[in-house]
């Protein structure tokens, strides 16, 4: 029963710009090709298949927001770096929507 209350439990989502302002990295996974093509102002990107051997690069004192095309590939990456030692990582989805919430 608990495992069916975290799934469907009503708990507020980030507050991404709070976050961005409080100096929050924002990590788009995607291809480079994808980057270029568009990506959230300020993002650094580490496409997914590169992150395990560029993870000396990210500040684990800092909270990051991880983003892709569409949040398959930014929850991977988020679920790597928690596996890594990065304490506060959270999946902002498809970097278009992320942007938005921005404000961007």
């Amino acid at each position: 029963m608990d495992f069916l209350k975290k799934l469907f439990s009503s708990a507020p989502a980030a507050d991404f710009k709070d976050l961005v302002k409080k100096g929050a990295i924002v990590l788009d996974v995607r291809t480079r090709g994808e980057y270029s093509g568009g990506h959230v102002k300020g993002s650094i990107n580490i496409p997914l298949n590169e992150l395990p051997s560029n993870l000396n690069k990210l500040n684990k004192s800092k909270a990051i927001i991880t983003c892709c095309a569409s949040g398959m590939r930014s929850g991977s990456a988020r679920s790597l770096l928690l596996s890594n030692g990065f304490n506060e990582v959270h999946n902002g989805g498809g970097w278009s929507s992320l942007e938005q919430k921005l404000g961007g």
